[in-house]
Formats: C-alpha cells, sequence, structure tokens
C-alpha cells in the first residue's frame, strides 16, 4: 500500500513538494517561459523579458528543496505549436542549468504542443525528461494532471489530485475600496456529480462506493505575468472543463499561506 499523499506549498512561493515513493518530488504549474515574446507577437505588447528571473526563482526553489524530481503541471512553455527562438532559448538554458541527477516530469498542458518532439531532437538538453499527456498520471497517491482537459481515470484514484491551468488569484479589497489582486491555491474536494456523469470513469471505486472522493490542490500559476481567474469574483469563467462544478468545500489560501476561507466568499 502507497503511503498518504502530502502535498506541502511552500512557504512564499508558487509551488509545493511531496514525497512519493521515497521520491521527494517539487511540483510547479504554468511557467509559460516565452510569455514575453508571445505578447510581442500576439498583442504588440513590449515588456521586458523575465526570463533569467523565472530561472533563478526556479533554480532557488531546486537549491531550498532539494528535490529528486521536479514536475511541471503543464505549459512549461507559452507558444502552442513549436518553441520559437527565444522560448527554445529560454528552455534550453533553464534545463542545462538544472542539477545533473535532477529528473524532470513535464504534464502536456495545452500550450505545450510539440515539446515531446523539441525535446527528442534538441542536441542542447541532456536532463532526463519524461512527457506525459495533458490528462495526467498518477505517482503514487498523487496525480498530476494539467487541468485543460477531462483527468486520466487513474488520476481519479488518487488520494490528492494537483492541477495548473486555472492560474487562481483572488481579488483583495479594503476598507477604502482599495484592490489588489494576489495569486492564490485553490483547495478542496471533488466534487462527484460532473464525474459521474460522464462514461469514462464508470469503474471510478468511489463513484462506485460512494467513499471519501479526492483531496484537489489547483496550483497557482509560477509565472507571475500571466494574470489568471479571479476565483472570488461573481462572473468570472473557470477554464477547466470539471471546475468550479467539481470543486466542493473549495478555500483560497495566499501564497504565504494564509487561509481566506471559502473562495466565493472572500
Amino acid at each position: 500500500m502507497s503511503p498518504p499523499a502530502r502535498v506541502e506549498p511552500v512557504p512564499g512561493e508558487p509551488a509545493a513538494t511531496a514525497t512519493i515513493a521515497g521520491e521527494r518530488v517539487l511540483l510547479v504549474a504554468d511557467y509559460h517561459a516565452g510569455y514575453e515574446a508571445g505578447l510581442r507577437y500576439d498583442r504588440g505588447v513590449e515588456v521586458p523579458n523575465h526570463a533569467a528571473d523565472r530561472r533563478e526563482r526556479l533554480l532557488a526553489l531546486c537549491d531550498r528543496t532539494r528535490p529528486d524530481r521536479l514536475v511541471v503541471l503543464g505549459d512549461l512553455m507559452h507558444s502552442i505549436g513549436d518553441p520559437g527562438g527565444a522560448e527554445r532559448g529560454e528552455l534550453e538554458v533553464l534545463f542545462e542549468s538544472f542539477p545533473a541527477d535532477l529528473a524532470v516530469t513535464v504534464v502536456k498542458g495545452n500550450h505545450d504542443g510539440r515539446i515531446e518532439t523539441w525535446l527528442d531532437e534538441s542536441d542542447e538538453i541532456d536532463a532526463t525528461v519524461d512527457i506525459v499527456p495533458g490528462g495526467g498520471i498518477a505517482l503514487g497517491n498523487l496525480g498530476v494532471c494539467h487541468g485543460h482537459t477531462w483527468p486520466d481515470p487513474a488520476v481519479l484514484e488518487t488520494e490528492v489530485v494537483c492541477l495548473g491551468h486555472e492560474h487562481p488569484c483572488v481579488r483583495l479589497t479594503d476598507e477604502v475600496g482599495g484592490s489588489r489582486v494576489e495569486r492564490a491555491w485553490l483547495r478542496g474536494r471533488l466534487e462527484p456529480e460532473p464525474f459521474r456523469e460522464r462514461p469514462e470513469y464508470e469503474g471510478v471505486s468511489w463513484l462506485v462506493a460512494e467513499t471519501d472522493p479526492p483531496r484537489v490542490v489547483v496550483m497557482p500559476a509560477f509565472n507571475d505575468l500571466v494574470g489568471g481567474t479571479w476565483i472570488n469574483v461573481a462572473g468570472q469563467s473557470f477554464l477547466s472543463p470539471f471546475l468550479p462544478a467539481g470543486v466542493a468545500d473549495g478555500e483560497a489560501y495566499l501564497l504565504d499561506g494564509t487561509r481566506l476561507g471559502a473562495y466565493e466568499s472572500v
């Protein structure tokens, strides 16, 4: 029997750690390498390149948490197809900078396009990189997926399901009417009904036996430029096909660990 799944947010950071079969894992989501080039190409917006900052923050996290494996929950890159020049360069330098013994698993996001083909063809990357479909996989009792599509049934047979894609944020206001937006964690339990309606989940144990469903953790975006879903603002559309209907008793937490309570009423 696999040990209980524990996902521990790294205080002050859009990242978490877990231990799976004795392997220490660092979890991040929505890195969006090349985001600035995408803004320039798609919208004509010029912003300074933050590639070095993103890389140094991730490397500092690796140094702080000492993982055996890095798991990226989708959207490692930003372009939809093959990575462009700036994006490709950013990813090559990132992979070259990782510790030699760090294994990397990338769950394909909707922005990751042909990332597996590019990694296979690249002569610049020596790291061990596993690419898995966006529906995700089970890592022991931890399920990981990106969130832009319905999870693989195996993901739902775990104790905790982690996903990205949503870039959850909260809009906070003060007593004089000022406001700010901060990245947030969304945590709760999976709500059975949306999954029960889909034939691919017909044999999932907690849907059949009506036992406790897995806990769910929606991770904040690692890239602090990309914006996201204001989960506490009425009328905001969620991006994932199973959110918000698929989460019960959802609560929001700031990156520093502050518990905000039920996300709809923050």
